[in-house]
């Protein structure tokens, strides 16, 4: 076996290289030297376009292909050995040549809401413990935080939460890395908020669930952490993952010492919730997989909106699942789906 470095390959944004480096301090732990080659993807080569329009205005993206299609394509020519996704960035059906063979440990999955209206969190705050939207689609209390008020995300499943936890909320398009996203909340007045994985901002150091403010560049921006119960985050959101070529054994070998497996356990479960309801990156689903206290059984609960109109409730669905089954929970998450 060659004892040359393995080439890793990632998108050249600071999360996407945070996470690279995580990915070969873990195999140098392990004595495996690895070297890091940036390429540049479809999604950073035009942040012009909404997520929702590349595949109508770009060839050959499908899905959630814009922030993968050129890692895939260095795969298939011998440039790099693996690439290092955000695993939520990552389409659904994957070529027949290339696989996930492996995944880091999963960061915390919610999502937080950003402001620079400290008043818009103290709000938040009193909206806790299942205050938010109930089942029966009523709101309880007075008026809620975001009331005739703007959020900014580039997420549909997000806009879809938001709508029906919110009612009469507006939300706006954003693109852009988390510090330029900051930087567009800051400068923009008409904006509210805006809506980031808690694990992005984390790992970037940007955020710490102890301190209520982010000191962004000198202006506080103050942070609410989603109850993942009513906010349920994308498929394998905080879950950096391994892609390679199902042939590089090497490769595979070398990726399996670092591989999480109860993290593996949870990205299989809710991406096969994904294939089985033949989902793309238009289809807004949330979804959150917790283990009992052995750690041999999954709790799944997912909520699925309708496509074409997002103001409508949701389906929602909850199952308990063998680990070791962790493959067939989309079958049984999509007989459960009310």
């Amino acid at each position: 076996m060659s004892n040359s470095p393995l080439i890793l390959g990632t998108r050249g944004s600071d999360l996407a290289l945070t996470q690279a480096r995580m990915t070969r301090d873990a195999l140098a732990k392990h004595d495996i030297d690895c070297e890091i080659k940036v390429i540049k993807t479809v999604g950073d080569k035009r942040p012009d376009l909404k997520l929702s329009e590349f595949s109508e205005k770009v060839d050959g993206v499908h899905d959630k292909g814009i922030f993968t299609k050129e890692l895939e394509e260095a795969l298939l020519a011998g440039e790099i050995d693996f690439a290092v996704h955000s695993l939520k960035d990552v389409p659904t059906e994957l070529g027949e040549p290339f696989e996930i063979c492996a995944t880091l440990e999963r960061a915390p999955i919610e999502d937080v809401i950003l402001t620079t209206q400290q008043g818009i969190v103290e709000h938040l705050a009193g909206y806790d413990q299942g205050v938010y939207r109930v089942q029966s689609g009523t709101v309880q209390g007075t008026v809620h935080p975001f009331s005739g008020r703007t959020i900014a995300t580039s997420s549909v499943r997000r806009a879809a939460q938001l709508k029906w936890v919110f009612p009469g909320v507006n939300i706006e398009d954003i693109r852009g890395n988390v510090p330029t996203r900051i930087q567009k909340l800051i400068e923009n007045p008409d904006w509210d908020a805006i809506v980031l994985a808690r694990a992005g901002i984390q790992r970037l150091g940007f955020y710490d669930p102890e301190v209520p403010a982010i000191d962004f560049e000198g202006t506080p921006v103050f942070t609410y952490e989603m109850p993942t119960s009513l906010f349920p985050p994308a498929a394998s959101q905080g879950a950096v993952a391994m892609e390679v070529l199902r042939k590089n054994e090497r490769a595979i070998e070398s990726l399996s010492r670092i591989n999480h497996a109860p993290t593996f356990a949870q990205i299989t479960a809710e991406r096969s919730f994904l294939a089985a309801l033949k989902a793309g990156c238009q289809t807004p689903v949330g979804i959150s997989t917790e283990f009992s206290g052995d750690g041999e059984t999954m709790i799944i609960d997912t909520v699925v909106f309708s496509e074409e109109n997002l103001d409508a409730a949701p389906q929602k669905a909850k199952i308990s699942i063998p680990t070791c089954d962790a493959s067939q929970a989309g079958t049984e998450l999509l007989k459960a789906l009310v």
